[in-house]
Order: structure tokens, then C-alpha cells, then sequence
């Protein structure tokens, strides 16, 4: 067969020719563009959430329960044009969490932070607060439960080493029942061994919504050391991903609120609830178990490697590990009313053998009396540090 050559064609078949074929790509230009349009809106990235798997009412793995904070998230997402990714974390170690997941940019943004000045220094910003949350009381709908003298006389469940057990600890007028969680409070509560119960406030609030029906009212309390504001916590480098997301959190304020209803969660106006009232004459700071478990103490006197006696080792390192993870039952900055875990007696209680019980205690734990082991969390370094933390706050006066 013959190739035609295109030479031979008439110049006026080539220009009736070529107006087809720029007239052809003209118009598939034109159909194309929306869809490069929708191509180029598909192409943001997705947010990526710092979540735990298992923490209702604040996340979950579960498709059907997704959580309060991943929900929020997701409100969020939508609203700049985003889908929402995952990355999956434990929330047992307080700002270890954060550092292992959102400061090494695994994820974008974490939900639920609690918004305190010094919360890791400037390595973390914040949205705008986007609730209160905090302990609440918790009792028959019938019962008032407006003030610390309406619990005079009655069984009040308390939170192991929480705010609520210190701020009642020297109230004679209350009869204390120790409860290691916000479970057992609800459950000494609905078997009738309590009256009421002082309890962290999401946890009773879901439990009071999946588990009893809505029979109970939740109180939210406000105090030193039991309601704080939350936010949307950034890497520092993150700000422009904040001001978006400060952009659209205002028109999310009424769908924010219906999440919390769903949940069970309270976010009312809190009822106030004076001071704690320590065993010691130091103040006791806020202690914030949200849900990925920071404590943090405000104002305190920030000690220095010099301050931490003969301990090899870096105090004001130690300090943020002990209030990033030690805190949350040893108190911010190691004040404790409770004599038996104070660590600031370990130097009259130990003398000598001080820094031999330290190691061994946070190496091998004490798993039934609820302390864990540490060796294969932090490191040998890190451990040294908080051991020259806890030198330079111990108690030197008399007995």
C-alpha cells in the first residue's frame, strides 16, 4: 500500500484540516477544566489526627463511635475541603504522647489539649478554646448539687489521687470512698455505696448516657485544679494550618455543642467550687487527666540543674518528665497531701538508701500498688534526670 504524502495534499484540504483538529482541542480543553478543577480540590492533603484507639468518649477505632474529639476533627476537615487520616497512639505517657506523635509529625493536629501557657513551651500552639471540660459531680436528679456544703454528711466517691479526693481530703463534714476510676465511681453510685460521686466528667457523662440510661445528673465543677479549656494542639511550625482552622472553628460552635450532647459529655455552666485544701502548707496545682493524660502545674519555681544537690542529671528535664507522666498520681511538681506517695519524703523516709529504692522502684514498678514499670519507657538518662528533679524537692524540715 501507497504512504500518502502529505506534501500532495492541497493546501486548502491541510488549513479545512487543521482548523478541525485546533477546534477539537479547544473544546476538550473546555469539558476537562472542571474536571482538573475538581482534580486540584481532591488533591489537598488530608488532616491527619493524633488519636487513641481506645479512649470513648474522646476516640475510637470503631466506625460506628468514632469519639467526641475525632468527630470535631472530622467537622473541621469538611470545613477546609479535607479528608481526615489517622494515626493510631496510646495515650498512657502525657506529653510523651505528643512528642512521639504530633511533634514528630505523624499526625497534624491532636484534639482535646488542655490550653495552659506552659504546656511544652512553645514546641506546641493552640486553636481557640473549644470547650471546658474538667470533674463533675454526679447524683440522683433529685439531689442538689450546687456547692462543696451540699455534700456534707453524705458518701462521695472520689478519684484516687485526684483533685475532688484533695480538695475533700480535710473536709471531716464528707465521708471519702477511694475509686481508682471513673467506672467504679459510677458503679458505687448506681449499687448505692456512695451518694454521690466526684468524678472526671466525659467518662461519667458517657457512661451516665450508654450505660444508666440518663438517670443521673452530671454537675460540672469549677476550681482550682478541676476545669480547664481544650483546644486543637499544632506543632509550632504548624500556624498556618492553625489560622485555617481558627477560621472555621466559629461556624462550628453549634455542631461542637451537638457532639457533646451526643456524646453525654458535659459542657454547661459549671458550678464553682472553692480551693483545694491541701494536708500541707504548699498550694496543690492543677492536675488536667485528659486524654492523653497531661498534668501540668502552673506558676511554680522552676528549678535549676545547679538546685538538684549531688544528682548527676538534668532537674529541669526531670521536671517535665515528672509532670508530663509522674504528675498524674504524684501530684504537679510533686505536691502530694497523700504522705504514703509523696515523693517529697522520700529523703526522710529512705535517707541513704534513697537512690537505690528510686532505681529499683522505677525500674521494676510496684504493679500492686498500681505502679508501673518504667525501664522500657524512658531511658536510664531521663530516669537520672527525674531522680535530680525529685532531689531538689525534697522536704529538709523537721518531722
Amino acid at each position: 500500500m501507497s504512504r500518502i504524502n502529505s506534501n500532495k495534499v492541497p493546501s486548502s484540504t491541510r488549513s479545512v484540516q487543521l482548523g478541525k483538529v485546533i477546534r477539537t482541542v479547544l473544546l476538550s480543553a473546555t469539558l476537562l477544566a472542571p474536571a482538573f478543577s475538581a482534580g486540584a480540590e481532591e488533591a489537598k492533603p488530608p488532616l491527619r489526627l493524633c488519636a487513641d484507639p481506645t479512649n470513648l468518649p474522646f476516640s475510637s477505632d470503631e466506625p460506628g463511635k468514632p469519639g467526641l474529639y475525632l468527630e470535631i476533627g472530622q467537622a473541621v476537615a469538611q470545613r477546609l475541603g479535607r479528608t481526615v487520616s489517622h494515626n493510631w497512639y496510646k495515650s498512657y505517657f502525657g506529653k510523651r504522647t505528643v512528642r512521639e506523635t504530633l511533634l514528630s509529625k505523624q499526625c497534624d493536629a491532636m484534639v482535646g489539649l488542655p490550653l495552659i501557657d506552659d504546656f511544652m513551651g512553645p514546641a506546641v500552639i493552640f486553636s481557640k478554646p473549644i470547650a471546658h471540660e474538667g470533674y463533675a459531680l454526679v447524683g440522683a436528679r433529685d439531689r442538689k448539687l450546687a456547692g462543696i456544703d451540699d455534700l456534707r454528711g453524705l458518701r462521695v466517691a472520689v478519684q484516687y489521687q485526684s483533685t475532688p479526693q484533695n480538695l475533700l481530703a480535710m473536709r471531716d463534714d464528707v465521708q471519702k470512698v477511694t475509686v481508682l476510676s471513673p467506672e467504679e465511681g459510677m458503679t458505687a453510685l448506681d449499687q448505692g455505696k456512695v451518694d454521690v460521686a466526684f468524678i472526671w466528667a466525659p467518662v461519667a457523662g458517657w457512661l451516665n448516657k450508654t450505660s444508666y440510661g440518663d438517670k443521673y445528673q452530671i454537675v460540672s465543677t469549677e476550681g482550682d485544679g478541676l476545669l480547664w479549656a481544650t483546644a486543637i494542639g499544632f506543632a509550632k511550625a504548624s500556624g498556618a494550618l492553625r489560622d485555617e482552622v481558627d477560621g472555621v472553628l466559629p461556624s462550628l460552635q453549634g455542631d461542637i455543642s451537638a457532639l457533646f450532647a451526643k456524646y453525654g459529655v458535659p459542657n454547661g455552666a459549671p458550678v464553682k467550687f472553692g480551693q483545694a485544701a491541701p494536708a500541707t502548707t504548699s498550694s496543690i496545682g492543677a492536675s488536667e487527666p485528659v486524654t492523653v493524660g497531661q498534668a501540668t502545674a502552673a506558676e511554680k519555681p522552676v528549678q535549676t540543674a545547679a538546685s538538684a544537690g549531688d544528682a548527676k542529671g538534668d532537674s529541669i528535664a526531670g521536671r517535665e518528665v515528672f509532670n508530663g507522666t509522674c504528675a498524674h498520681c504524684h501530684g504537679p511538681d510533686a505536691v502530694q497531701a497523700e504522705r504514703k506517695i509523696d515523693l517529697r519524703l522520700l529523703k526522710k523516709r529512705y535517707a541513704d538508701d534513697m537512690e537505690s529504692t528510686f532505681w529499683k522502684t522505677v525500674h521494676d514498678g510496684r504493679p500492686a500498688k498500681g505502679m508501673p514499670a518504667w525501664k522500657d519507657v524512658f531511658s536510664d538518662d531521663e530516669l537520672r534526670n527525674v531522680y535530680a528533679y525529685l532531689q531538689s524537692v525534697q522536704d529538709t524540715g523537721g518531722n
